[in-house]
């Protein structure tokens, strides 16, 4: 699966989470995650908490509308976002139309 894949009603999106990052920050495409860095700890569920508040705030949308498909015992991670498109995420998120895959 790519960086990014549209499905019925929105898009999904592989991740690679470093938990106790120094920033919060993108970090960029790597193979086919995009890779994220949280301050929070992987703690009872808070980085799985901040990761979702950081791309719904990035993305520009509510934090309802984004949620963990699979992984949220692990780093890789792949997220459902509702009502956007492929096109619409990968210009919030900086990401090049060829790292898409």
């Amino acid at each position: 699966m790519a960086v990014l894949r549209a499905v019925d009603g929105g898009v999904l999106l592989r991740l690679r989470v470093q938990p106790r990052s120094r920033a919060e920050r993108l970090e960029g495409v790597q193979g086919e995650q995009l890779r994220v860095r949280l301050t929070a700890p992987p703690v009872d569920g808070a980085a799985n908490a901040a990761c979702l508040a950081f791309l719904a705030k990035t993305l520009g949308v509510s934090r309802s509308r984004v949620r963990i498909r699979t992984g949220a015992k692990g780093r890789d991670k792949v997220l459902y976002i509702a009502d956007l498109t492929p096109e619409q995420v990968a210009l919030a998120l900086g990401i090049a139309e060829d790292e898409t895959g």
